[in-house]
């Protein structure tokens, strides 16, 4: 069975959508019956892009993976899904059809190859594919529905490298020209995707990001013992996301020497992405190494504690498709600032409190004035869970199995 180059299966698995059983050892075939009354369709997810490392591929694309993963099974019984994923990508224990490749997808070339040549035949029980970050496989006739989370590298080309936004350029436009449905993760992110491809307004749908039910703000105690057991310190402002040009980290590092609160340090957790290295001279340029930490990459099961222990959660981002830490510290309770750029308006509503990218000063003016107002804090905190409980991940999945049903020609 030529498919199965490169692939091995989790289990043995009873695959009706494509009316086979087929063994883990990939030998096997037997013919299997279905009535047209049960008749589901088969949808094949491109999840390449989930990682098991602790680092920035871990964080926002592979999130999101996870959380529609966790809950596309429960969303329309007329689905089944078959998953595409490298052999160390974790994944939640649900109904779907596992096939890990041996291929190094890890590897940005390897990906490509894995995408536009392998995955059409691997993926020829399916009726559907999804690519669930900015690419499907040009040459196939299936339908296909292709996800775009941002367009970073169109609009800030300057902030990534450039084999990352030639590759995404390029795949990203052909993949949304030919898929039978767009999904995007935000209003602005639509609208960005209509203006750039020139797509109708009813081939792109809108699924936002969910949050994870772990998001909201534990005890007093269980907060208190965290950061002892951390060693951090009694007050600090919290950044919390990959740590990469576009999310304007040095704006931040500026607006703190700005302000230089008393007693209260500059945390900006989170993994070494690329073109960081401005980060770092900025903190040197400031003399303030002893201000701000860096703790590096956090587990996900912290997380939840590390927002809530801080007293002000900042992100500072130049740009966005949605802003997943910005709904993930309001539901644990952490005042907020962010900016009015791209989709985090969005994401804060009126639960956070908005400044211009690239302004230091008027992000100084922000943090100053919050850090100052007690009364302000508790009403960030009281409004963020609130916004924060509009976004689901079980919302996500029926309006993600409604895309599929409308490029499979079926009543959504």
């Amino acid at each position: 069975m030529t498919g199965c180059i490169g692939y091995h299966f989790e289990h043995p698995v009873i695959v009706p959508c494509c009316h086979l059983v087929i063994l883990s050892s990939c030998h096997g075939i037997i013919p299997s019956v279905q009535s047209a009354s049960t008749k589901t369709y088969c949808v094949g997810l491109n999840a390449q892009l989930l990682s098991g490392q602790r680092s920035y591929r871990s964080a926002g694309i592979h999130r999101h993976i996870l959380g529609l993963l966790a809950h596309l099974p429960d969303a329309d019984p007329r689905f089944e899904y078959t998953v595409f994923t490298s052999e160390t990508a974790p994944l939640p224990d649900r109904s779907f059809r596992v096939e890990r490749t041996s291929l190094a997808t890890e590897r940005s070339l390897i990906r490509i190859l894995w995408e536009q040549i392998v995955q059409p035949s691997v993926a020829r029980h399916c009726h559907a594919l999804h690519g669930l970050a900015y690419v499907s496989p040009i040459l196939t006739r299936k339908p296909a529905v292709v996800t775009v989370h941002d367009l970073s590298f169109l609009r800030n080309p300057e902030r990534f490298r450039f084999a990352n936004r030639t590759y995404l350029r390029l795949f990203t436009a052909l993949s949304t020209r030919r898929a039978s449905r767009v999904i995007a993760v935000s209003q602005n992110t639509k609208e960005d995707v209509m203006t750039v491809y020139g797509l109708p307004a009813e081939k792109v749908e809108v699924v936002y990001s969910g949050l994870d039910p772990q998001f909201r703000r534990p005890g007093r105690q269980a907060i208190e013992e965290f950061r002892e057991a951390r060693g951090l310190p009694d007050r600090f402002i919290l950044y919390l996301g990959t740590i990469e040009p576009r999310k304007n980290l040095s704006t931040l590092i500026r607006a703190y020497a700005k302000v230089r609160p008393a007693g209260i340090k500059l945390v900006c957790a989170g993994g070494r992405g690329w073109m960081y290295q401005d980060v770092f001279q900025t903190v040197e340029e400031l003399r303030l190494s002893r201000e701000v930490i860096f703790p590096g990459f956090l587990p996900d099961d912290d997380l939840p504690l590390w927002y809530s222990a801080a007293d002000v959660f900042v992100y500072p981002s130049a740009y966005e498709g949605f802003g997943l830490p910005v709904i993930e510290a309001m539901a644990c309770g952490a005042p907020t600032i962010t900016t009015n750029a791209s989709s985090l308006p969005e994401a804060a509503g009126e639960a956070g409190l908005l400044v211009p990218p690239d302004d230091s000063a008027a992000l100084a003016d922000t943090l100053a004035r919050l850090l100052g107002d007690p009364s302000l804090q508790s009403d960030l905190a009281a409004r963020g869970p609130a916004q924060a409980a509009r976004f689901s991940w079980a919302d996500a999945a029926r309006r993600t199995a409604n895309v599929y049903a409308h490029a499979l020609g079926l009543s959504a």
